[in-house]
C-alpha cells in the first residue's frame, strides 16, 4: 500500500466517525457571525467544558479570540437547511446571515441563540489549543437552554437525522461480567472499570 492509498483509507475511516452537527456564532462589536462545525464535543464535567475545532486562520476562531465568548447551537433533526446555510460560503457576512431564522442574543456572550435549537451553550474561551491544521477552542459553558427533537448528525460527509433507539441494558452491560468475548475487548462494558 502507497503512502497515498493509507491516507485515503485513513481519511475514511475518520469519516465514519458520527458526530453532531451545531451552528457556532459570535457577538463581537456591533455584528454577529457564525459558521456549521461537526467537531463540538464535551470535554469536562467540572468545570463544565466544550471543544470545537475550526480551521487555522479562520474568521469566525480570530472574533471568537477576540471576543473571548461564544454560543454553541446544537441543531436537531429540523435545523439541515441552517446546516447548509451556515457552511455555504456566499452567504451574507455579519448580521445579514441571521436574517432569514429566528434567534435571541445569549444572555452570557451575546452571541445568537437560534431558536429550535437541540440545545444552545454560551462559552467563555477558555483556552486556544493548536492541533495540526486546526485549533481546538476550549469554552467552559456558562449559559444554557435545552429544547426538543432528535439529533442532526454529520456521517460519511452527509447529514443524516438522529433516529435514536435506546439499546438494551444488556447491550452495553453484559450480564455475566466477562468484557472479553473471543478474544475482542468490549470497550462499552469496561468503559466504568
Amino acid at each position: 500500500m502507497t503512502s497515498d492509498d493509507l491516507d485515503v483509507v485513513l481519511r475514511q475511516a475518520v469519516r465514519r466517525l458520527a458526530t453532531g452537527v451545531a451552528v457556532l456564532t459570535v457577538w463581537h462589536g456591533d455584528d454577529a457571525h457564525g459558521t456549521t462545525v461537526s467537531s463540538v464535543a464535551a470535554i469536562s464535567r467540572d468545570p463544565l467544558l466544550v471543544g470545537v475545532c475550526l480551521r487555522e486562520g479562520s474568521n469566525l476562531g480570530g472574533l471568537i479570540g477576540e471576543a473571548r465568548r461564544f454560543a454553541v447551537n446544537v441543531l436537531s433533526t429540523r435545523q439541515s437547511s441552517l446546516a447548509g446555510w451556515f457552511a455555504d460560503p456566499s452567504r451574507p457576512r455579519g448580521l445579514a446571515q441571521f436574517d432569514r431564522l429566528e434567534w435571541e442574543p445569549d444572555a452570557f456572550s451575546g452571541a445568537p441563540w437560534i431558536a429550535g435549537s437541540l440545545a444552545s451553550l454560551g462559552c467563555h474561551l477558555t483556552a486556544t489549543v493548536p492541533a495540526g491544521d486546526h485549533n481546538l477552542l476550549i469554552g467552559e459553558v456558562v449559559t444554557a437552554r435545552d429544547g426538543e427533537g432528535g439529533p442532526l448528525l454529520h456521517f460519511t460527509g452527509r447529514l443524516h437525522d438522529g433516529m435514536l433507539r435506546v439499546l438494551p441494558r444488556e447491550a452495553t452491560h453484559p450480564q455475566n461480567g466477562d468484557h472479553h468475548r473471543g478474544g475482542r475487548h468490549d470497550a462499552f462494558s469496561a468503559a466504568g472499570s
